[in-house]
């Protein structure tokens, strides 16, 4: 089957400024940082419509969480690269003079015994107020970036964040939603999973969320030991699928007619990359694809007749994914082994997107209207 976008796929955001634009007001920015178990990314933004402009990024693995699951503790040379990273952010931050931001810390800061020692050093180092959130709100901003993307077709939706360290999933029901509703919908969760009192719109109803301690860097942590590649990715797969059970609609068999999963995260991405054969990176052929549960188990077969050192070497993956594909793949799996669609929408989007979206919606800066 061929792939398919949505007639909103890309809109949101607009990631590249174009050469000689005038450079945007200061006082129209804002700032999300997402500092996760493997990765250092921002994005600064200004409000474009009922959507925002990219102005500035950054990305970086940091490898914050190496060896948290033995030590339980962030180490010195994990604190080090990330606080390097985060004065880029600092000195970016600073030369667009922006004064509204957000910046965040995910699982590795839940988990690590002396995370509050570097929240501190961080501040003391950089000066970057540094937050650690919880599953749920990381959980929630996750969802809401995705909203474009987001089927009118659409009566249950899951939207799964694969991360460093965490893997968060929730299941929202649109059945009561008008079709034409229901992106705007989701992107009305930035408020909170309980229904608004009052609210006069139709609303998106969480059935259940699940934030699963298992990520790309985790899982793979806890089966290092594992020599053979294949059995490695089975038991991985396995294991993750066993940390599901305490999620409601596990038990469901759903039908294909009328649900979506929509997939944001780094092993998302470069699976629909290496289904497109893209050598250098697209994000604007990425985002907003669909693809099947066949054309998904096809990549995940190729990575493993490749082997560690094929897939080290495949441009599709890249250097600095090779090592974490093959957990993200197996978490991948096991969510299609429990729900097999033909409507995964691959999004390149997730936790700095929504923390911007809520920041904006929150000052009122977002024009209202469909997308």
């Amino acid at each position: 089957m061929a792939p398919r976008r949505p007639s909103g796929a890309g809109a949101f955001p607009i990631p590249v400024e174009p050469p000689g634009t005038v450079k945007p007001d200061p006082a129209s920015l804002y700032a999300a940082l997402d500092l996760g178990t493997n990765s250092c990314r921002m994005l600064i933004a200004q409000p474009k419509g009922n959507q925002f402009h990219v102005v500035d990024s950054f990305s970086k693995s940091v490898q914050l969480g190496a060896g948290l699951e033995a030590t339980g503790r962030l180490s010195r040379a994990s604190m080090d690269r990330t606080i390097h990273a985060l004065k880029i952010c600092r000195s970016k931050i600073e030369r667009r003079r922006v004064s509204r931001m957000r910046l965040v810390a995910t699982e590795a800061c839940r988990r690590a015994s002396n995370a509050g020692q570097f929240i501190d050093t961080v501040r003391g180092e950089t000066g970057l107020p540094l937050e650690i959130i919880a599953p749920e709100e990381e959980a929630r901003l996750a969802v809401i970036s995705c909203a474009p993307l987001t089927s009118t077709k659409t009566e249950q939706l899951m939207v799964v964040d694969i991360g460093g360290g965490s893997t968060e999933l929730v299941w929202i029901d649109l059945t009561r939603v008008p079709r034409h509703d229901r992106p705007r919908a989701i992107m009305r969760l930035h408020a909170g999973f309980k229904p608004v009192d009052g609210s006069p719109f139709p609303a998106a109803r969480v059935v259940d969320w699940i934030s699963v301690p298992l990520g790309v860097a985790t899982l793979r942590e806890q089966f290092d030991d594992v020599k053979n590649d294949a059995a490695r990715f089975a038991l991985m797969s396995w294991f993750f699928e066993e940390n599901l059970v305490n999620f409601a609609p596990y038990a469901r068999e759903q039908s294909r007619e009328g649900f979506q999963i929509i997939g944001t995260s780094g092993t998302v991405t470069t699976v629909a990359a290496s289904h497109l054969g893209l050598k250098r990176y697209d994000r604007n052929r990425v985002d907003g694809l669909r693809m099947t549960s066949g054309q998904i188990d096809a990549v995940i077969r190729d990575y493993l007749s490749l082997g560690p050192e094929g897939r080290r070497r495949d441009p599709r993956i890249g250097r600095d994914r090779h090592a974490l594909i093959m957990s993200g793949s197996a978490i991948l799996q096991a969510l299609l082994r429990v729900w097999p669609t033909d409507r995964l929408s691959v999004a390149d989007r997730g936790l700095r997107e929504g923390l911007l979206y809520a920041q904006m919606s929150a000052d009122g800066v977002l024009d209202d209207g469909p997308y």
